[in-house]
Formats: C-alpha cells, sequence, structure tokens
C-alpha cells in the first residue's frame, strides 16, 4: 500500500449509540471521545509521520468501528432511506472542499479525464496531480467508508444469519488477498484491499449495536483479541525489510489484525463492563470540544492536511521577523503542529457549516 493509506477519520457522523448508559446530553460519551482521539491522532501522524502511531491508537479501525455500529442503528429504518441520509451528509462537505482542490490543481495545469466523476461521488479513488497529492491522498477514506455504506444493508443481513462465524470470518477476505489473490494495482484493486482490511472492524460494529458482542464470554475475547494484536504486531515487524517500515498503514494484513484486537477490547469494554465518559461533561472545555470534532469531523478530517501545508509556507515567512526567529520554535516540528491546528480551526469556523446543511441542520459557526 502507497502514501493514500496514511490518511482516516471518522466518517463524518456524531455518534449516537444505545448501548451502555448514555450521557446526560443523550450522546455517548465514549465514543464520541474515542472519534476526537482519533482525529487528534491522524492530524499529529500527518504532522510527525511517526510510524508508531498506529500501534498506540489505530484510529482508522476505531472510526470505521463506530461507523459500523451507528450504521446497524440506522438500518432500523428502510435502507435507502438510511443511504441517502449518508450521502447527503457526506458528499456537501467533500464538493466544499474538492471545489478548493479541484480548482487548484487545474489552475497549476493538470487536466482530467473520465474519471473526474469521482470528484462527485467518491466511489473510486478520484484523480489528481502530483503537485496536489498531500491533499487528496486522504480521500481513500471516504471512498471506503461510502462502500461499507452502500453495502451494509446485505453485510448486516448476512450478519444476522450467523453472527459470530460471519464476525470471525469477515477477517478471511485480507488473509485470501494477502496469500492467495493480490488484488491489482488499480482503482478496483485498492478499493477491494482498504474494505478487506477493515472489514471485521464494521463488522464488529454490528456485533456491538445488536447486544452479540456483550453476550461473548470474557475470556474468549480477551484471548482471541490479543491473539489477533500478536499476529499484526508479530507480521509488522517480522516484515518490516520487505515494508521498509513496520508502519501499519503501509501493511494491510497487520493493520487488519491489530485493529481488530484493538477495537475489540474497546467496544468489548463499552458492551460488557459499561464503560462510560459521561463525567466529561464536568469537565466543560473538554467536554465541548469533544462535541466539537464530533460535529465536525468530516471538515476536520478533510481540511487537516491542507492546514499542515499552509502551516509550511507561514512559518517560513516568520523566520523573516527577527523577535519571531528570537523567540519562537519555527525549526520544531510540534510548532508546525500547533499552527496546523490554529489553521483547521479557522477552516472548521469557515466551512464548518456545510456539515450542518447537509444533516439539515440550522448553520452555525460551531455546534
Amino acid at each position: 500500500m502507497g502514501a493514500h493509506r496514511k490518511g482516516p477519520v471518522g466518517a463524518g457522523q456524531a455518534v449516537r449509540v444505545d448501548a451502555g448508559a448514555p450521557a446526560p446530553s443523550g450522546r455517548d460519551r465514549y465514543f464520541d471521545t474515542l472519534r476526537a482521539l482519533a482525529l487528534v491522532r491522524v492530524v499529529a501522524y500527518h504532522a510527525f509521520g511517526w510510524p508508531w502511531a498506529g500501534l498506540v491508537f489505530p484510529s482508522m479501525g476505531v472510526m470505521f468501528g463506530l461507523a459500523g455500529t451507528l450504521m446497524a442503528r440506522s438500518l432500523q429504518r428502510p435502507a435507502a432511506t438510511v443511504v441517502r441520509s449518508r450521502l447527503r451528509r457526506l458528499l456537501p462537505p467533500f464538493w466544499c472542499w474538492g471545489l478548493f482542490v479541484v480548482g487548484a490543481m487545474l489552475v497549476r495545469g493538470w487536466m482530467p479525464g473520465w474519471q473526474i466523476v469521482y470528484w462527485v461521488v467518491p466511489l473510486g479513488d478520484p484523480p489528481g496531480s502530483a503537485w496536489g497529492e498531500q491533499a487528496w491522498e486522504i480521500l481513500w477514506y471516504l471512498r471506503t467508508y461510502l462502500w461499507f455504506v452502500l453495502l451494509s444493508p446485505l453485510l448486516l443481513r448476512v450478519f444476522r444469519l450467523a453472527p459470530v462465524p460471519v464476525l470471525l470470518l469477515s477477517l478471511a477476505p485480507i488473509v485470501a488477498f494477502h496469500f492467495l489473490w493480490q488484488p491489482p494495482e488499480n482503482r478496483f484493486g485498492t478499493g477491494l484491499l482498504d474494505l478487506a482490511t477493515y472489514l471485521f472492524c464494521w463488522v464488529l460494529g454490528f456485533a456491538h449495536r445488536d447486544g452479540v458482542l456483550a453476550r461473548l464470554k470474557p475470556a474468549a475475547v480477551v484471548v482471541l483479541s490479543l491473539a489477533a494484536l500478536a499476529c499484526g504486531a508479530w507480521y509488522a515487524f517480522a516484515h518490516r525489510a520487505e515494508y521498509g517500515t513496520y508502519d501499519l498503514d503501509d501493511i494491510p494484513l497487520a493493520q487488519a489484525f491489530w485493529s481488530a484486537g484493538f477495537v475489540t477490547l474497546l467496544m468489548y469494554s463499552k458492551a460488557r463492563l459499561g464503560v462510560d465518559f459521561s463525567g466529561l461533561v464536568r469537565l466543560r472545555r473538554l467536554d465541548r470540544l469533544v462535541s466539537v470534532f464530533n460535529a465536525r469531523a468530516v471538515t476536520v478530517y478533510l481540511w487537516h492536511e491542507l492546514a499542515l501545508v499552509l502551516a509550511v509556507p507561514l512559518i517560513d515567512r516568520c523566520w523573516d521577523v527577527p523577535a519571531f526567529e528570537a523567540y519562537l520554535p519555527l525549526g520544531s516540528q510540534w510548532f508546525l503542529l500547533a499552527v496546523g491546528w490554529v489553521l483547521v480551526a479557522g477552516f472548521v469556523l469557515l466551512f464548518g457549516w456545510v456539515e450542518d446543511v447537509a444533516a439539515r441542520r440550522r448553520p452555525r459557526l460551531l455546534p
């Protein structure tokens, strides 16, 4: 897998689940906090490039697990209605962001072919120029999320026929793609590989929502989760020479197993033990921050790479100011991250309201 894997965020939906004790606001602060942490980890990863970040917190697996839970809950309504709702919530923020990215690439001399249709509905990776790659490479997540949404009505039916076997077998496709048949290196093959990598996490969301996870015996869950973690870590480090890194984003098989074990433990803690962060409401500023991250997840995810890109020339200009050069850590990556977050906040204020419009809510600067 190439650099496009270095993206992941959220599915763009504020998480509302029934399992566990909800916060007084009606929201589940445990899942809300996981989503916020996932977004923070993604931005930090793109600023620093830490290869160990995915081992500490596999953001993409977490995000797909949360989205699967929400999707299973939503499918209590007619499937067509749910799919239309997901498309409506996802596409307008994507189009808003795409106007700037595509416009900038066109100004720089890029000329797309018919594949530009993927900038309308990202069923495949949208095309782009090498100059704009750092901005558009993150779109693999939106493409994968979109396909999971479209497949969920069928996936949920299959899951409910035999929940535990289907959950366990959801790791089979990534194993088959690795050892039996390597998907082609094109849009179709890349899409299949990404779906296979995170299929377990998505189906695990179904298991959590339907109460299947809560009914499993703790010993079995812990043993299998630790086995999956060990398998993922072993494969990543044992094949470090082959891939040139132990970064899970570049090793799909290791990513799949590590994410499976990690997300299972997170969700089982919620389902079986009732782990809850409802007390977060007493920490008002932190609670507010978590709310903003969840309500603006798509905006943060889409615009964070542009923010980090723009932070570089802004910091370069600071070197021309003697006081800044003397007193600010202009050469530090942490300073780059801080400037990037300031720009992300600016983009949220400028364009976050599009998520409100897409969700048919009253537009607000901040939720």
